[in-house]
């Protein structure tokens, strides 16, 4: 059954593909990494009123199908999570 979500004059239903690949493809998410990796990644989600619908995190690539709000633009909410992924893997 679809899912439709409403703001207060608006119903959506914005579903999109991203994928995030680390600078020369290096296979560096395994391990610990990964599964922290995926809470941090809903969590970051979840501040920019977004939800992860399905993810996969592979050796040196990142999948994941997100719902995200018309009120954020995707390369908005895309930054976001990749940007501030790396900052809290960096200080672990």
């Amino acid at each position: 059954m679809r899912q439709v979500e409403r703001l207060s004059h608006t119903r959506w239903e914005c579903k999109y593909h991203i994928v995030f690949i680390p600078i020369y493809r290096r296979k560096t998410l395994f391990g610990q990494i990964r599964k922290e990796l995926g809470e941090v990644f809903h969590r970051l989600a979840s501040q920019k009123e977004s939800l992860i619908e399905e993810g996969h995190i592979m050796a040196d690539h990142v999948h994941m199908m997100i719902s995200i709000p018309p009120n954020y633009a995707v390369s908005q909410v895309g930054g976001f999570l990749s940007g501030n992924s790396a900052i809290r893997r960096g200080r672990s």
